[in-house]
Order: C-alpha cells, then sequence, then structure tokens
C-alpha cells in the first residue's frame, strides 16, 4: 500500500502552532493549489489543503512561513473523523507532512531570518 501526497501551492493564512498536552508541537496551515485543467467556463479552479505539520518541523513552519508564501508540502492523506457541535458524525482530509520545502523568499519587509547550518543564523532576507 502507499499513501504519499505531493503539493506546492500558496499559504492562504499565517500557520497555526499549539503544544498538545505532552509538549508537542504542532502548526496546522492552508495551502491553495490550482487545478491543471480548467472548468466548462474556461476558469481555473482552486482547492484549498488543509496541512499538518508536527515537532521541529511544526516549529520550523510557524516560525519562518506566512500567508502567501508558496511551499512545496509532502507527506500522506490523513481522514479523521470527528462529532461537531451538533454531535454530527463528520470526516476531515489533511495532509500530515513530513517535509515542507520552502520555494519563495520571504518579503523584505517582514525582516525575516532563515535558519543556516553554516552558523550564521540571523541573516535578514
Amino acid at each position: 500500500m502507499l499513501n504519499r501526497i505531493i503539493l506546492i501551492g500558496r499559504l492562504v493564512a499565517d500557520p497555526q502552532l499549539r503544544y498538545t498536552q505532552s509538549g508537542i508541537a504542532v502548526t496546522s496551515f492552508t495551502i491553495a493549489v490550482d487545478r491543471s485543467f480548467a472548468s466548462q467556463n474556461g476558469e481555473r479552479e482552486t482547492d484549498f489543503i488543509d496541512i499538518v505539520t508536527w515537532r521541529k518541523l511544526a516549529e520550523t513552519c510557524a516560525n519562518h512561513l506566512n500567508k502567501g508564501r508558496l511551499v512545496a508540502v509532502e507527506g500522506r492523506l490523513q481522514i479523521r473523523s470527528y462529532d461537531d457541535r451538533d454531535g454530527i458524525r463528520r470526516k476531515a482530509a489533511e495532509v500530515v507532512a513530513d517535509q515542507v520545502q520552502f520555494l519563495d523568499w520571504p518579503n523584505r519587509d517582514q525582516n525575516m531570518t532563515i535558519p543556516s547550518e553554516s552558523g550564521f543564523d540571523d541573516v535578514p532576507f
């Protein structure tokens, strides 16, 4: 069996970082992914896909991504069930990412820093 998904899209809002009761970081965000074909009226449609990251990747995404950034996400599709406020059973689809690649540079007005393994941890771009 294989459950692997690769997406490229833009964040529709800033990532939301939270911690589980045991202190594990989890970040969620949504990306907009254009479909590769046009609809009957000639317009390209967009899918809005929920992404979840865990641990160090979650903290990295929360600290260095924001609305509008272009990312490549690789992970697995997860379908989970939950009960809504009215007690109705619902399903949600999300991608649990194990890799997120930043495909563009942050806006210079944001004074963002990109971590580096070369020792230059505070290089603004």
